[in-house]
């Protein structure tokens, strides 16, 4: 046996859910048995991984040989003789599995994995915003390569914002995976996330902090990596302000995401206001922190935050001249709608994110703590600064971007914005 299989006695546990964000397992298990059924008892699926269950045979019968193929590399991934067994794949993203079965000596189950007109379920984890806009398009691309019935699984508060851009695809939430049973007819299932501690690479084929956020998603789903914004559906297109304005946000969920520089909003929302916009924030709240880190509206936005719907800032953000943000959510939905971004992050790496020419970063101080497989994101710990918390330099990737220079961004976005409009009309 190799080390990058693995087999266990007939009957065993299904591969349990791997280690992401979120601390709860993130997605709908696979079925217990594997769902496609073979010659003489054998069942198979490629459901997180190549699965195939062979039943119990005599001691008076041959044993049971069965093989995984890597179809693309040529590797013989696993071989194994025995008298009933479960075995699975130690891959859980997309490979071009080969299983063959001999009885004895006498091949007499080969099967290529071919998603072509089968059931796939991509699962995406639930409390995530910006990952799930960043993947979704290489879902599509996957579904489109391939020729499958995809069934994408993820939180209802994201799924008005793609189902009618993407009629093509099955959306439910998790629950309703659960309560369909679609694990039970799925042929194939693969997990997106962000698997930090993926040592052996089980569920992605490279870490994701040095392909970028987004572009892990090609990477596990084995298709194109390249950058596509995701196609955003509006319940309502109409502008809500008449007057000409600019969306920010703010607000993120851990200290280092925020813009810590104590003048930077400040000065920003008067820049943007002496050019003649009204400035609208549409962060869910209007204060957020822990400890002694707490960010607030800021002195002369407008307050639009709220427990709104999706397309609701879908809306605002159509509209706007631009937006200023931070890595989170609500920047992704404004790169996928087309306006011009202006990104602030130092803890990131640029390549993290997705391509914007107005990305604010200094690299003068510490930065891409992020991106740095040596250090390990702690999402419970709101002031997680890895290399420098609890010194004067605490968040110094983000204290030491000035306003000055946001305010330069602004101004070039703002005037990209000028000339698209004026090109358009």
């Amino acid at each position: 046996m190799r080390a990058d299989s693995q087999a266990a006695a007939s009957g065993s546990d299904a591969p349990a859910s791997p280690p992401l964000k979120a601390e709860k397992p993130a997605y709908p298990p696979p079925a217990a048995t594997p769902t496609q059924l073979g010659p003489l008892g054998i069942r198979y699926d490629f459901n997180q991984g190549a699965r195939i269950v062979l039943p119990p045979r005599a001691d008076t019968d041959p044993p049971w040989k069965v093989r995984l193929r890597d179809l693309d590399t040529g590797n013989v991934l696993f071989e194994s003789e025995n008298r009933g067994a479960f075995v699975a794949s130690s891959k859980r993203f997309y490979v071009r599995f080969r299983l063959e079965v001999r009885d004895g000596d006498e091949l007499i189950f080969e099967h290529d994995h071919d998603c072509r007109d089968r059931e796939v379920t991509i699962n995406f984890p639930i409390g995530t915003l910006g990952d799930v806009l960043a993947w979704f398009p290489y879902a599509e691309r996957f579904r489109t390569a391939h020729g499958c019935r995809l069934t994408c699984a993820l939180s209802p508060l994201i799924i008005p914002l793609l189902k009618e851009t993407y009629p093509e695809i099955t959306f439910v939430d998790h629950d309703q995976a659960l309560a369909l049973k679609l694990a039970d007819g799925a042929y194939a299932t693969y997990a997106l996330g962000l698997f930090f501690d993926d040592k052996d690479n089980t569920w992605q084929p490279t870490d994701f902090r040095q392909v970028g956020l987004h572009r892990t998603a090609g990477y596990i789903l084995g298709v194109d990596p390249a950058e596509t914004p995701p196609r955003i559906a509006l319940t309502d297109d109409s502008r809500p302000i008449a007057e000409p304005y600019v969306c920010i946000a703010v607000q993120s969920s851990s200290g280092c995401k925020m813009w810590n520089n104590p003048l930077g909003w400040r000065e920003v929302v008067a820049h943007i206001k002496s050019l003649g916009y009204r400035v609208i924030c549409i962060d869910q709240k209007p204060v957020h922190g822990s400890g002694l880190l707490y960010t607030h509206l800021p002195h002369g936005a407008e307050d639009e935050t709220g427990d709104r719907p999706l397309t609701e800032r879908a809306r605002w953000l159509k509209h706007a001249a631009a937006f200023v943000g931070l890595s989170s959510g609500l920047a992704w939905l404004a790169w996928g709608g087309g306006t011009p971004t202006v990104l602030i992050s130092g803890f990131t790496h640029p390549s993290n994110e997705f391509t914007t020419p107005y990305r604010v970063i200094n690299w003068h101080a510490c930065n891409s703590c992020w991106n740095d497989p040596k250090e390990r994101f702690q999402h419970n710990d709101f002031m997680w600064c890895p290399r420098h918390q609890n010194t004067p330099r605490h968040f110094e990737c983000t204290k030491l971007i000035t306003g000055a220079h946001v305010n330069r961004m602004i101004d070039r976005a703002l005037g990209a914005r000028v000339k698209q409009t004026t090109v358009q009309s």
